[in-house]
């Protein structure tokens, strides 16, 4: 474990000891920069496996030089699964050229804490990917009574690559071209609907989404950038808590080790740090951030710069490449942290929040964000109690339906979704008129 005190606490000498720091995230890039590349993850020896070494990344053995392979990947996700009793590998979906979806599961099956880290959605920011399958491999390994304690108390899941086809091709899109983080409502992507899949499954409180930007240098050029759910059907407590995660955990974490921080999508005056521009971050429920806000999870998106930051990473694609994983360690560390001190605040806020549906009370909101007002037309201020689909209409919706866990009363001609439930405020945003990205048109009903 590494201890370091925590920028922002409220004890400046107390450790990090007693929260999750992950353990030898430090070492797992640090050891490539001192020692000679050894042998692949892949190829690495029986013997060494049978011993309980812990395996290494593509990324690692290459000393930054590349980025892990999808073989590589297979490989080290298949040796950490047999090598360490805690952590638990499956497959939970596949895309459309034949390649895994994965889910990896550390610590106990069902602890009363969830974290899901979603990893390179956009296959061409695999940065991210590189944090998670480290993190994996040192959780999994780890011997220590801080990381045991927490891992007994909080299940961690990881989607190492959340985009396989695009992974591979080098593509923001999968391999349709279809930019999977703008498809959390239509699920029409397998790999949407196999995340919609394990948030509905899991209920993690928290969902964290590793992403990379390019930056606009002096307005927009920070090493890290990050945001929470901006929805306004997100609970207030959870975006308060997401709030807290952003302010509080991940960028204190971040400039401890030496890396710069801003909010994501908005660009400031170089001289003031006044915000003058907003250029993304709106609050559209499709994007994975708002969609985790809306079922209830404090979510986070981060995102590391890709653009070198110095004559000498310009010069040395390798240095740049660490300094960016090393990046995302870091905000990682911020987020264990949160986990562990706020671990009764977040199962508060998120059991609170997926209880308030049945109370069946106050709009629904089909646009805006917490920093834009939505506009009258774009409230429904008194939201019917249901929404009435007919045969052909549940036919065509059931499936997407079912995997969001929206709750629906099924007859002989159609089916009858009540609002009186835990994701009350996506009914309407999946079957209204007129909410921007409905799948259909279905009939609202006053009297239920």
């Amino acid at each position: 474990m590494t201890h370091r005190t925590r920028p922002g606490s409220h004890n400046p000498a107390r450790t990090r000891a007693r929260a999750l720091v992950l353990a030898s995230a430090a070492v797992a890039l640090a050891a490539p920069l001192l020692t000679a590349p050894a042998q692949a993850a892949d190829t690495q020896p029986a013997d060494a496996r049978a011993a309980g070494v812990p395996p290494r990344t593509g990324f690692e053995e290459s000393a930054g030089a590349r980025w892990t392979t999808q073989p590589e990947e297979q490989s080290f996700l298949a040796a950490v699964d047999r090598g360490a009793d805690r952590v638990f590998l499956s497959r939970i979906g596949t895309t459309t050229q034949g390649r895994p979806l994965q889910l990896v599961r550390i610590g106990a099956p069902r602890a009363p804490s969830t974290v899901l880290l979603v990893c390179s959605q956009h296959g061409d920011e695999p940065s991210g990917r590189e944090a998670c399958l480290t993190t994996i491999r040192d959780l999994a390994y780890a011997k220590d009574r801080d990381t045991r304690d927490f891992l007994s108390r909080t299940t961690v899941l990881v989607v190492p690559t959340a985009n396989p086809d695009g992974r591979a091709a080098d593509t923001r899109g999968n391999s349709a071209g279809v930019d999977i983080n703008r498809d959390h409502i239509a699920l029409k992507t397998a790999e949407a609907r196999a995340m919609a899949a394990v948030i509905r499954d899991r209920t993690p409180d928290i969902i964290y989404d590793l992403h990379e930007y390019g930056a606009t240098p002096k307005y927009y050029d920070k090493d890290l950038f990050d945001l929470w759910p901006r929805n306004l059907n997100t609970d207030r407590a959870v975006h308060d808590e997401a709030q807290a995660l952003s302010a509080s955990y991940v960028r204190p974490a971040a400039h401890t080790s030496g890396y710069s921080t801003g909010t994501y999508g908005i660009w400031t005056d170089p001289v003031t740090g006044e915000p003058i521009r907003q250029t993304a971050g709106d609050g559209q429920e499709r994007i994975l951030r708002n969609a985790s806000g809306i079922k209830h999870a404090v979510g986070l998106l981060i995102e590391s710069r890709v653009d070198p930051l110095t004559d000498a990473e310009k010069a040395d694609e390798a240095l740049n490449n660490r300094r960016r994983v090393s990046s995302q360690l870091a905000a990682l560390d911020g987020m264990f942290t949160f986990t562990g001190e706020r671990r009764r605040s977040i199962e508060a806020a998120t059991g609170a929040a997926r209880l308030a549906g049945y109370r069946d009370r106050g709009p629904v909101y089909l646009g805006g964000a917490d920093n834009d007002p939505a506009e009258p037309a774009e409230v429904i201020q008194d939201p019917p109690c249901a929404y009435r689909l007919t045969a052909d209409q549940y036919a065509d919706v059931h499936d997407e339906l079912a995997l969001h866990g929206v709750r629906v009363q099924r007859d002989r001609d159609g089916a009858t979704v009540r609002l009186r439930q835990p994701l009350r405020a996506l009914v309407p945003l999946l079957l209204d008129a007129r909410a921007p990205y409905h799948l259909t048109d279905a009939q609202p009903e006053t009297r239920c």
